[in-house]
């Protein structure tokens, strides 16, 4: 374990030259599919050694399982979350993430699909509950970020969303948003930080993403948002601190499934 981690901390460039050193919070954005993006957030969390890590992929109730007993034994620990079912990639791509910093404490952001199907019916808002004006969940998005916004859900599902849909995913991306920065605000008091976030880029981006919402309910904490690209692909949008590039991964056209049916 220890030369794991000593081996990450070497390829790693230095917090101070890439802007996150003395950040409270760490948003680290991936494409979930892509190893290279979870080696590189392994290398940061090596470094920044944080207090805590928040996790998109893990509920509450789930994070909370993770020990540094566990953290020890890659198959254990994939058990004990119960990764296979999860639908989430191969565990081996994020089980260096959680021995890179094996004392900091877990927490789950993860949205249960129960609650984000609510916003069939509630606003998003009443679907998070309290605190929701907190992260400004009581106000509707301007008309042009909304219309931004429903563009990128129809694109992300290949343009077979049916367009009276567009809006419900619109509120289940910023309830997603809301409950990272929830979570992470949640981390900060508990742990004192530093915090990373581990989350999509589409949740990390600093224009409206997981990072706005934290800054609105944490004005004056020090917020960091690396994006994670492709080699040859668009760089993620959003207003990064930082965006890096690496191999892309050979995933064919996703939306071909959707031209067969």
């Amino acid at each position: 374990m220890r030369q794991f981690i000593i081996g990450l901390m070497a390829l790693a460039s230095t917090a101070a030259a890439d802007g996150y050193s003395g950040a409270d919070v760490i948003f680290l954005g991936e494409v979930h599919d892509n190893p290279a993006h979870h080696a590189r957030q392994a290398q940061i969390v090596a470094e920044v050694q944080p207090k805590a890590v928040v996790w998109e992929m893990l509920g509450p109730e789930t994070a909370a399982r993770v020990t540094s007993d566990l953290i020890g034994d890659s198959t254990d620990l994939s058990a004990a979350l119960d990764w296979a079912t999860s639908g989430w990639p191969d565990f081996a791509m994020y089980y260096p993430i959680f021995a890179a910093a094996p004392e900091a404490a877990h927490y789950g952001a993860q949205v249960p699909r129960a609650e984000a199907r609510a916003v069939m019916g509630q606003s998003v808002a009443e679907v998070f509950g309290a605190g929701a004006a907190q992260f400004g969940l009581d106000a509707p998005l301007s008309a042009g970020q909304q219309e931004q916004r429903e563009a990128l859900q129809m694109a992300a599902h290949c343009d077979a969303l049916p367009e009276d849909m567009l809006g419900m995913m619109v509120d289940i991306q910023r309830l997603r948003d809301a409950e990272l920065a929830a979570s992470a605000l949640t981390a900060l008091k508990e742990t004192g930080g530093p915090v990373v976030v581990i989350t999509g880029n589409g949740h990390a981006r600093k224009d409206w993403g997981a990072p706005h919402l934290f800054s609105l309910a944490a004005p004056g904490r020090a917020v960091f948002a690396l994006g994670q690209a492709e080699d040859g692909r668009a760089p993620p949008e959003g207003g990064f601190d930082l965006i890096e590039s690496a191999p892309p991964v050979d995933r064919g056209d996703p939306c071909d499934a959707f031209r067969k049916n």
